[in-house]
């Protein structure tokens, strides 16, 4: 069985806890490795040895560290194939989605190419007399990211560019569930010129999570995972007196008005909602058509292209459009509230339950859902489903269905499909939900803006990725300076009387 340590000083290296956690294969059930969970005593080792490393990096240049993004930027793309078959391969999405889940966290390492500039600090000629005054965004020392198992190689990179470029060393805890690629993200980063020990990549469970919240050491958090996690991440790193920044769970609902193109708005709801098997922050889970007769035109447009869903293993061709979910307990918790969704009253238009792949009956692959008449009071529609599971919530008017998102406890994404200007711009500016697609339905910012939720789908000030990654990895120091006098007259060379 081959087993899965952590990267250390530049280096893989076995664990010595001696616990270890299956990794599975999501499309056949089987457990394909072993990955070691770091006891408290080695996530602190691991962070003595960043510290130590941490000062000669912080003191590079800001153009030769992004010199090393740079050329990570070439390596990725070099091994785009490679991240992205280890990816599908313990995650279970298609290889399209694989390496669409690496593109987009390079992205965000070729902004961080850009750190020089982001780096400048402010400066004020002549604040007094003779008085100058400038700041410095300066590194913070070691910091820390924990990442989810939906995005194994973006998160990741979201996490390290922005700490790294700006001079942190970094301590990344990603999921035990699929931990092979940050791990060869890690070694890419060695081979750009990353010294070591600046990125450290340790594997482990809840010990290792509290061990990083109650570390001395570690200045910053970054956290994405559950909302219950996220608040629990939060609140123990801030209590600790460490700047944190989590992102929970979601609930994101695509309003479809009367105008809308009923034939895109349908593509697009069948790609947001069973994308990456629903395994998304971002998926739409929630369509709300505007009207009955909206309703009822979406549903018939939506009906045959879900049942026409081919699901499968990334291994039986680019036409699968989704795969597996990530685990056993994740198939059952999204079958357990699709039957509270039918024993509450919600009409079960498609009927994915029964779903059977013929050669992987023991894999975690679910069938999709499609459920009409769907009420606020609905599990399925107060809690995040995070599976192919697609709820319609009907909407007399646009208040109301605007009214819908707003009233929902989480605010991560949102989008709504109209030809109208007027009420996709007062859509746009009312509603109290982070990121907002119009005629989009994953409104995913590009790197160069920040990702963040509102509500309960975020905690902390600043946002990941974009300008606010820079200003979360780095602080300010202010400096007023006078200088003396007379100076500039330049050298005396007679004796100066006595006074």
């Amino acid at each position: 069985m081959k087993e899965i340590g952590h990267f250390i000083n530049g280096e893989r290296v076995a664990g010595t806890s001696g616990r270890f956690a299956d990794v599975y294969n999501p499309a056949t059930g089987e457990v394909q490795a072993k990955v070691a969970l770091a006891s408290t005593a080695e996530l602190n080792a691991a962070v003595e040895a960043a510290a130590a490393a941490q000062p000669a990096w912080g003191a590079t240049n800001p153009q030769r560290r992004a010199r090393v993004m740079m050329r990570f930027v070439d390596l990725l793309n070099r091994d785009m194939d490679k991240l992205a078959e280890a990816l599908s391969a313990e995650h279970g999405k298609t290889f399209v989605d694989a390496k669409g889940d690496v593109q987009r966290g390079l992205e965000v390492i070729e902004f961080c190419i850009g750190a020089p500039h982001l780096l400048k600090g402010d400066y004020t000629d002549s604040a007094g007399t003779g008085i100058d005054m400038y700041s410095m965004r300066q590194p913070l020392g070691v910091v820390a990211g924990i990442t989810p198992f939906n995005f194994p190689a973006m998160i990741p990179l979201w996490k390290m560019g922005p700490a790294l470029a700006c001079g942190n060393a970094m301590i990344l805890k990603p999921s035990e569930r699929d931990p092979s690629v940050p791990l060869m993200l890690a070694e890419l980063l060695k081979e750009a010129g990353l010294p070591d020990g600046i990125l450290q990549v340790v594997n482990g469970d809840k010990e290792s999570v509290d061990a990083i919240l109650d570390n001395d050491i570690i200045q910053a958090v970054g956290f994405v995972g559950s909302t219950p996690i996220a608040h629990y991440i939060y609140s123990r790193s801030t209590a600790n007196g460490k700047r944190c920044q989590c992102f929970g769970g979601a609930k994101n609902h695509m309003i479809i008005m009367p105008d809308a193109d009923m034939d895109q708005a349908a593509d697009a709801l069948v790609g947001a909602g069973f994308g990456a098997a629903g395994e998304r922050c971002m998926a739409i889970s929630v369509a709300v058509p505007v009207g009955e007769t909206t309703a009822d035109r979406l549903i018939e447009k939506l009906v045959p292209r879900i049942e026409k869903l081919k699901v499968g293993p990334y291994t039986a061709g680019d036409d699968v459009d989704y795969g597996p979910v990530v685990t056993k307990a994740a198939k059952d918790n999204i079958l357990r509230l699709v039957e509270s969704g039918v024993e509450q009253g919600a009409k079960l238009v498609v009927d994915g339950r029964d779903f059977q792949l013929q050669g992987y009956e023991n894999g975690f692959f679910v069938g999709p859902h499609l459920f009409d008449h769907v009420t606020t009071d609905m599990d399925i529609y107060r809690q995040e489903i995070f599976g192919p599971v697609l709820s319609c919530v009907r909407a007399k008017t646009y208040e109301e269905a605007l009214g819908y998102a707003m009233d929902h406890e989480y605010g991560n994404g949102t989008a709504i499909f109209t030809r109208d200007g007027d009420t996709a711009r007062n859509f746009a500016n009312r509603i109290n939900i982070g990121m907002v697609g119009i005629n989009v339905p994953i409104p995913v910012p590009l790197a160069y803006h920040t990702f963040g939720g509102w509500k309960k789908s975020g905690f902390g000030d600043l946002n990941q990725h974009g300008p606010d990654s820079f200003r979360f990895y780095t602080r300010t120091k202010t400096v007023t300076a006078r200088w003396p006098s007379g100076i500039k007259e330049g050298g005396e060379f007679n004796f100066k009387a006595m006074d």
